[in-house]
């Protein structure tokens, strides 16, 4: 179920007032290279269980 249009920009304002504007982008930044490292470590384990086989 994938969240509609009103929903996001509900939570999008939500997060603008809890934690302000100038510090968006700083949390943005903070998934992303969250993210990039989540993956990084997917593909890792990946060549792990291809090694053990």
């Amino acid at each position: 179920m994938r969240p509609g249009f009103w929903q996001v920009i509900i939570v999008v304002a939500i997060v603008a007032v809890l934690f302000g504007a100038k510090r968006i982008p700083e949390l943005a930044r903070s998934l992303g290279k969250a993210k990039g490292e989540f993956q990084k470590g997917l593909k890792e384990g990946e060549k792990e269980d291809e090694r053990a086989d």
